[in-house]
């Protein structure tokens, strides 16, 4: 299946596709910029401000395999909350490649991506 890549803004960079098993999918675009040193809330608005979301953790999975070196060698919250823990959200090293829940409190970076269906 061949496809259509979808049109970059300026500052933006296309990381992939996300196809899932039931066949639905979308283009994975990292938006411009950076926030540093936020708690997961302050986060989550400013994704939104950017006009996307924080990325899914199969999403930073993604960006770690195709642009790691596009990030800081720190970890960046993902829009996951822990299933178990109200006060905690995954958030992905790296550096390191891990993924893991931390406290929604806790001052981490954060990245933003669109997300374009295919």
């Amino acid at each position: 299946m061949k496809l259509d890549l979808p049109e970059l803004k300026d500052g933006e960079i296309y990381a992939g596709a996300i196809i899932n098993p039931d066949g639905t999918g979308n283009h994975i675009v990292m938006l411009d910029g950076e926030l540093a040193d936020s708690e997961w809330d302050d986060a989550i608005a400013w994704a939104k401000e950017q006009g996307g979301d924080l990325p899914s953790r199969v999403e930073q999975a993604l960006l770690f395999d195709k642009l790691k070196d596009r990030f800081k060698e720190k970890t960046y919250w993902s829009s996951e909350q822990h299933a178990s823990d109200s006060d905690s959200a995954w958030f992905q090293h790296f550096y390191t490649g891990d993924q893991t829940n931390w406290y929604k409190a806790d001052l981490l970076q954060a990245r933003a991506v669109r997300r374009v269906s295919i």
